[in-house]
């Protein structure tokens, strides 16, 4: 059992595979991704770190998004990976964000979803599924992300 629950882990970001719960702390309070799945939501994932320049480009559409959809079933949630929240911290102070913050320094959850890319983001459905994966983030990859974003809203709009 802990070798195939070892396996499965290290293989979490790959589409269709459950995703990893996690339970970490952020500015706002715990953040679980069990509690996100019990409200029924979609979660855009988000690993990032205060050195990542792409993050910073990414932070404004994520801040974008949950306008649009945050009403609509859509939680935004982005983990920091830094290893001292204060690096996170003054990050967040230029680069303000409208949606969940969490902090990881022991690294625990970006390893356990094989994350190797800063940026890197990942869709999952409320059954906990992933559904989309997306290493790095630029101008041009906006479009494609908000129609996954919009698709999947659809899917389970009442």
């Amino acid at each position: 059992m802990a070798v195939s629950s070892a396996v499965s882990t290290t293989q979490a970001a790959v589409i269709g595979d459950a995703a990893p719960s996690f339970a970490l702390s952020g500015p706002q309070g715990a953040v679980s991704l069990d509690a996100i799945r019990a409200r029924g939501e979609w979660t855009y994932l988000d690993f990032w770190a205060s050195w990542c320049g792409p993050c910073k480009q990414s932070f404004p559409w994520m801040n974008e998004m949950h306008a649009k959809y945050g009403g609509k079933g859509l939680r935004i949630v982005a983990v920091s990976v830094d290893t001292r929240t204060q690096d996170a911290e003054k990050f967040l102070a230029s680069n303000l964000a409208s949606f969940t913050i969490a902090y990881d320094t022991s690294g625990d959850t970006p390893r356990r979803y094989a994350v190797k890319a800063m940026p890197t983001s990942l869709l999952i459905d409320p059954a906990g599924r992933v559904v989309l994966v997306h290493a790095g983030f630029k101008t041009e990859d906006r479009a494609a992300l908000e129609d996954a974003i919009r698709n999947a809203l659809s899917r389970t709009a009442k």
